[in-house]
């Protein structure tokens, strides 16, 4: 009778293999002969005037697909290439200013021998990642980035599995590379990523923020039954208090009326909240947001200083007011 299998222990396993990968690969990309390639690699997709054409077969080709969309993502045009319709007029696709980003893990899928010729031919340069030294990918690639030969996850050491982690990881190496040479920044990101939670979180705050009319404001002089007024009528919880140029000065919020007014509970209603000022309970400058700011780090400053509403500042004058629940129900968290 078969002796169960421990999941948990059998996921170790498989973990342990993959970090060891990892750690070999490391350790190649160290040396002088591989960084050497890497390098020159990533100064070629850098400079080249057209796109980046990744192409492989079976598990490499998944691995090829997802890192296009990587690449493509963080400011690098590429697109993938199915080897086998390459064959069949998808050649057409490639021009002589593209840069060819080839998978193989062996170096000898048949599949690719077309695209290799072809861009042997037409001095497309050819990158190759491989696990195999001596392979025909190895040999007929300009930069070839030879990856160590590390064990596969898979108990008989056949299943594709440590070998794409390697890939994947060299990949998504490149293109995280080529982010930084391009100075591609999270403002950038969102060009090619606006939907979902990564688009709202990448979102400026002057995009989202509550503006014009709807804006809770009053004067420096103004009593504070008019702020309680404000506070009531725009429901933000929050007012902010102009100086005479339309600046900010501060701002008051919920609870301090409620302080306030706990504090001053002998006094006569008309002097509490007729004749008292707005300035007596001010907070000087208060939380602002910039108008250019991320709504992700703008919800990061707000709950770092445990407020629920902020106003969006530019050249010191109020322009809006963002809430946590507004940045919340828009999807940034």
């Amino acid at each position: 009778m078969k002796k169960p299998i421990d999941p948990i222990s059998s996921v170790s396993d498989a973990l342990g293999c993959f970090q060891s990968g990892l750690r070999q690969m490391q350790d190649a990309v160290a040396g002088p002969q591989l960084s050497e390639i890497i390098s020159a690699a990533a100064n070629l997709i850098f400079k080249m005037k057209g796109r980046l054409i990744l192409c492989g077969i079976g598990k490499s080709g998944h691995v090829a697909r997802k890192l296009a969309a990587t690449f493509a993502s963080t400011g690098t045009p590429a697109f993938f290439v199915h080897a086998s319709e390459a064959s069949h007029g998808d050649l057409g696709m490639i021009q002589n200013d593209d840069v060819l980003l080839l998978l193989s893990w062996s170096g000898e899928t048949k599949e690719m021998s077309d695209i290799i010729a072809y861009g042997l031919r037409f001095n497309v340069p050819i990158i190759g990642i491989t696990g195999r030294a001596g392979s025909t990918l190895a040999s007929k690639a300009q930069y070839p980035i030879v990856l160590p030969k590390a064990e596969e996850a898979c108990p008989h050491n056949l299943a594709p599995t440590t070998s794409t982690l390697l890939q994947l990881a060299m990949g998504d190496a490149l293109a995280v590379t080529l982010l930084r040479m391009r100075g591609f920044t999270e403002e950038s990101f969102r060009n090619f990523h606006p939907g979902g939670k990564l688009g709202a979180a990448l979102t400026p705050v002057r995009d989202i923020m509550i503006s014009g009319e709807q804006l809770p404001l009053v004067s420096l002089d103004s009593p504070v039954i008019e702020v309680i007024s404000q506070i009531s009528a725009k429901g933000f919880g929050i007012v902010g208090l102009q100086n005479p140029d339309q600046s900010l000065a501060g701002v008051i919020t919920d609870g301090d009326i409620r302080r306030y007014l706990e504090a001053n509970s002998n006094g006569t209603l008309q002097s509490v909240i007729g004749d008292t000022k707005a300035l007596a309970l001010m907070t000087k400058g208060g939380v602002t947001i910039d108008p250019d700011r991320l709504t992700a780090r703008a919800l990061n400053v707000m709950q770092t200083k445990k407020i629920t509403a902020a106003f969006v500042v530019e050249n010191s004058k109020p322009v809006g007011l963002v809430t946590v629940h507004q940045l919340l129900q828009q999807g940034v968290a």
